[in-house]
């Protein structure tokens, strides 16, 4: 079993943890019941790093874990995000950094977990009216009164998180990382390696798409998050999934599950790096663990590469929509 740092002096974690937005139907319907027994099975499976939100079905997706460990303690150290609001009956998004804010949505986040402290606390997305030394100020405070432990962002650039880094150590960015979303390379897994960060790559597995059956974008509901994205549309996917097929042809001849071997592969690209897949089934969640123990040669690392070379996939990772509140910065 590897296990990786969440920081510099964070707590020690598996190397592949869980995201738990699937819990909530981002990625089709999901049942309580499902969502119970993968938790369940990550504790047999030794994944005790889970990955939430606070607006993840606006706060379902945290209440389900503070039910499951409430009867099963101690076992996993839990990450959270703030800073993404609506107004009611509203969905525009809105990125509200405020003390006041933060504050409240921790207490509430503490609540729905179950618990008096949050292993590693994210900013889920920057708000432009407040400079991010200023918001470091008040999650240290947090931090100082033993609310949270590490201190995290998510979707942000090399430059924010060195201003953010000289006023306390950060724990962990996380961003969007696969073989086929590969924007981290280009500075910002590099600047983490250098301070000493964790990288926790988000949908490391595209999305389901380096699964061994290919999502269908006609069984999309409205409320899934791939209808309409780029990447998911004609020609685009059809294109994607024709590159992908000698890699999962790959993995087929390894005996592995293409899933495993993208896990594999993003653990091999930097000790500190801890993907996150999400997914709400227990045997799936088998596949992505099944990548702590699967070493890849240099040759295949260069065969790997040689199939799905970086820039490979037709259409942007996001709609003009869903890119809204990133930061980029390349």
């Amino acid at each position: 079993m590897q296990k990786r740092a969440l920081g510099k002096n964070g707590p020690v974690v598996s190397s592949v943890g869980l995201g738990c937005m699937s819990f909530v139907g981002f990625y089709g319907p999901a049942t309580d019941e499902e969502s119970y027994a993968t938790l369940a099975r990550a504790r047999d499976l030794g994944v005790d790093f889970l990955d939430t939100s606070n607006v993840y079905g606006n706060g379902r997706s945290e209440q389900i874990i503070g039910n499951f460990i409430k009867d099963h303690p101690g076992f996993f150290k839990i990450a959270t995000k703030v800073g993404i609001r609506r107004e009611l009956g509203s969905t525009v998004r809105i990125f509200d950094n405020s003390e006041g804010h933060l504050r409240e949505e921790l207490e509430k986040s503490l609540k729905q977990l179950g618990v008096e402290h949050i292993e590693l606390y994210y900013i889920h997305r920057r708000d432009p009216n407040i400079e991010i030394e200023d918001v470091m100020e008040t999650l240290v405070k947090f931090k100082q009164e033993g609310k949270i432990g590490g201190i995290g962002f998510s979707e942000i650039a090399p430059y924010s998180l060195r201003r953010a880094h000289a006023v306390h150590p950060v724990a962990a960015v996380q961003n969007e990382y696969s073989l086929w979303t590969r924007l981290p390379d280009l500075g910002l897994i590099q600047t983490c390696e250098e301070l000493g960060v964790t990288f926790v790559p988000f949908s490391p597995l595209a999305r389901g798409v380096f699964s061994t059956v290919a999502p269908d974008p006609a069984t999309f509901g409205e409320a899934d998050f791939r209808k309409g994205n780029p990447r998911f549309i004609e020609p685009n996917y059809s294109k994607n999934l024709e590159i992908i097929a000698p890699f999962s042809s790959m993995a087929a001849d390894m005996g592995v599950s293409p899933a495993t071997l993208s896990l594999a592969w993003i653990l091999h690209r930097g000790d500190h790096l801890i993907p996150i897949p999400g997914t709400r089934t227990p045997d799936h969640l088998e596949e992505c663990a099944a990548a702590m123990h699967l070493s890849l040669s240099l040759a295949q690392l260069d065969e790997i590469n040689r199939l799905l070379p970086i820039g490979f996939a037709y259409g942007d990772r996001y709609t003009d929509g869903q890119v809204f509140g990133t930061e980029r910065y390349c």
